[in-house]
């Protein structure tokens, strides 16, 4: 059955949302409610029938549902003051009420045994996680594979950067030989997760690796050996590190595919896959071009949300770096980060943007709770995990600062972000007068990036602490050459510390470096 309104086609077989016959991208769970909404349209639908229906009677925040509920209006270019098509009955749930036509879909053109309906792939990227193969020879093991499978692809949903293929959909593939563009075909999907586990004794090995399924390639691949002392805990480690891992492979991949495109047909996701690139590799001018294709974005859908969290992490990244004057730029990275926000309030880069917005602008407390909201949304999101760090420090809690950014550091040992982290952890060791371990993580950080602005101060106040002036001497060039107007008025001025006395130790640390 298909469902015909207005200028939209949503058709339950096929799973797909069209809007003038282009598709309209749809999570999972956005599709299901928005169809069963529609299903249902002649009465109305209470949250406990939703609940129900799309949630399996699990414990749903009002914020979730109404999360849902936005997003299925969205997509059908309505909203919640209009209410064209999706109207809330206050206290009773929610109702359809556009002009609705059934029309019963063609039946296919047979296919050969074993084949399905290919369905297009959607301008914004898709994933399936399928289940991981039993490689222990004992049936009974099955369940481990399964629940490491479903943990991934749980936490995958958390992104919000891309949709994630329901378990009921991915698992039926459990068990048969099937080509993986096969599946990505039989899905709309353009990456697949895949992986096995063996278990003997008290070890286990899990592979996994993530498949580019329209080019048939490998993007990443990992193996984990581990005691199984506590199996959840083997099992929420690893699950871990494998959903950190794939977040920065598929961007870097869309980003790869944006640059392949001719500049005429780029649309706003893929202007945000190239700003992301500029964005992680935190030079000036890579910082001016992620904001003019940010801006770009913007300018084609202008509730973009990732798009506006994006941009305005990267102008405060600008102001902490000295690239950009907070008085310039704060107020339109704070309108932009709470429009995102309300774009979608459960996305956690929207809350990292406005974490961001509130740190720069010295409002720590508030900082601290939005990079809590967004670590509560998405624990995986090792990028929030820097930015609390960093403000802790700020804070003055450097013992919490170490281990967060420690913890962003095990999470995700291959972010493009990893050298600031390695420098947020040598400013916390600073903070705390251990300035060898200090030195130590700076030069980690310049290991993994040379032109890293933070860690070439966090060398230079500890060398100057230590008595160090050749090192001192060294770590300031490089300082002024990646942020050539430092002073110890920008630092007293720019630098948002709770205590005094916590600037006061940084700009005698300056001093003794010869900084004037």
């Amino acid at each position: 059955m298909r469902f015909c309104f207005e200028n939209n086609v949503l058709d339950g077989d096929l799973r797909e949302l069209t809007c003038g016959g282009a598709a309209v991208p749809l999570q999972p769970q956005v599709f299901d409610l928005l169809l069963y909404l529609v299903a249902e349209r002649a009465r109305v639908v209470s949250k406990d029938d939703l609940i129900s229906q799309i949630w399996s009677d699990r414990i749903v925040s009002d914020s979730a549902l109404n999360s849902r509920i936005n997003a299925a209006r969205k997509a059908l270019g309505d909203d919640g003051a209009t209410q064209r098509l999706i109207k809330t009955i206050p206290r009773k749930g929610f109702r359809f009420v556009g002009d609705v036509r059934e029309d019963v879909a063609a039946a296919p053109v047979p296919a050969e045994p074993g084949t399905a309906r290919p369905r297009a792939v959607t301008d914004r990227p898709a994933i399936a996680v399928l289940a991981f193969e039993n490689m222990s020879g004992d049936p009974a093991q099955d369940y481990f594979g399964d629940g490491i499978s479903e943990d991934i692809l749980t936490a995958l949903s958390r992104q919000r950067w891309f949709m994630v293929i329901a378990r009921n959909s991915s698992f039926t593939y459990k068990g048969r030989a099937v080509h993986i563009r096969q599946i990505a075909e039989e899905l709309g999907v353009r990456y697949i997760v895949e992986g096995s586990v063996r278990k003997a004794d008290n070890r286990v090995r899990i592979t996994a690796q993530l498949n580019d399924a329209t080019s048939g390639s490998h993007l990443w691949a990992e193996r984990y050996d581990r005691e199984l002392v506590d199996v959840f805990a083997v099992q929420d480690e690893i699950t871990n590190a494998i959903v950190a891992a794939i977040e920065p492979q598929i961007h870097a991949a869309e980003n790869f595919r944006s640059h392949r495109k001719p500049p005429a047909s780029l649309d706003a996701w893929d202007l945000l896959m190239r700003a992301l690139s500029h964005y992680w590799r935190v030079t000036r001018q890579d910082h001016e071009a992620a904001k003019t294709l940010l801006e770009r974005a913007i300018a084609i859908d202008p509730n973009y949300g990732q798009a506006l969290s994006v941009l305005a992490v990267n102008d405060m990244f600008g102001v902490h770096l000295g690239w950009a004057e907070l008085t310039a730029v704060a107020p339109a990275a704070e309108t932009a980060a709470l429009k995102a926000v309300r774009c979608d309030h459960e996305d956690a880069w929207a809350h990292a943007a406005l974490g961001s917005v509130y740190f720069s602008t010295r409002r720590l407390a508030d900082a601290l709770s939005e990079f809590e909201q967004a670590l509560a949304l998405n624990p995986n999101f090792s990028l929030a995990q820097g930015y609390h760090a960093l403000a802790l420090s700020y804070a003055g809690r450097s013992g919490d600062s170490f281990e967060a950014a420690q913890k962003a550091i095990r999470l995700s040992p291959r972010d493009p972000s990893l050298a600031i982290y390695h420098g947020i952890a040598g400013y916390a060791r600073f903070t705390e007068r251990q300035y060898d371990e200090a030195i130590a993580l700076a030069r980690e950080a310049i290991r993994h990036r040379g032109d890293l602005t933070g860690a070439y101060r966090v060398l230079a106040v500890s060398a100057g602490m230590t008595g160090d002036s050749a090192l001192a001497e060294m770590a300031l060039d490089e300082l002024r050459r990646t942020q050539p107007g430092i002073s110890l008025h920008w630092i007293a001025t720019k630098l948002p510390w709770a205590s005094d006395a916590d600037r006061e130790h940084y700009l005698e640390g300056f001093r003794r470096a010869g900084l004037r």
